[in-house]
């Protein structure tokens, strides 16, 4: 089954890339259960420090970059492929907060379908790669990926990843998620992709945030970065 395999190794120390699978190739799952689902279809936000067994379960380890008291903890519901709303969490840089929950208030009033917003765990960023990684997200303490010795703007939760395998990364024979080849496609428009314009990127057009697909020598689709990094 796709996603149960670790990858062969290759390019920028990712998994080798390969064609998609069939039931891969216009992905419409419904998230996993995480935290219980919202009462009601309203918008609402929860912002705040992140707390410990949130920090615990994260991948933020001492020598992050990033200290905890520069990140926040924010609660906020989003529509799944299922046509459900679902509560999503994420740690972001505390500055940004605000301006990241009225991004997320904009694609969650457009019912913009995301499969998963969670908080990505140490063991899951060290784990080896499967190739169809879908969890949308803002901090991971990482380094940048083609470039290891620089630290991601990840790590400062100051980028967000929406949508992985909708939205791909991808560099030369470099492809992240691996198994998303079909999603190389940007003319076949299938729920969940980003484009310019669309909600999602004129969401975070408007904070002032920069969109990884207007990168010239690689392609980051999911990708949004105060910095433009």
């Amino acid at each position: 089954m796709p996603g149960q395999v670790p990858l062969e190794i290759g390019a920028y120390d990712l998994g080798v890339r390969a064609d998609t699978p069939e039931e891969l190739q216009d992905r419409q799952f419904e998230p996993r259960e995480w935290l219980p689902d919202p009462e009601t279809d309203e918008w609402f936000v929860d912002i705040g420090a992140v707390p410990d067994d949130v920090a615990e379960r994260s991948s933020w380890v001492e020598g992050c970059p990033a200290p905890l008291s520069d990140l926040a903890y924010v609660v906020m519901p989003y529509w799944g492929f299922d046509g459900e709303v679902h509560t999503g969490e994420m740690i972001t840089n505390a500055k940004h907060a605000e301006d990241v929950a009225g991004a997320f208030e904009k694609i969650f009033a457009a019912q913009f379908p995301i499969e998963e917003m969670r908080v990505i765990s140490l063991e899951e960023h060290l784990s080896p790669t499967t190739g169809d990684h879908n969890i949308t997200s803002s901090f991971t303490c990482r380094r940048v990926v083609a470039a290891p010795t620089y630290w991601s703007e990840h790590a400062y939760g100051l980028a967000i990843d929406i949508n992985p395998f909708h939205n791909p990364f991808v560099k030369d024979d470099a492809l992240f998620p691996e198994l998303s080849e079909a999603y190389l496609d940007r003319d076949w428009d299938r729920p969940g992709m980003i484009h310019d314009p669309s909600v999602v990127y004129d969401a975070f057009a408007t904070i002032g945030w920069a969109w990884g697909g207007h990168w010239a020598g690689r392609e980051d689709w999911m990708h949004f970065s105060v910095t433009g990094g």
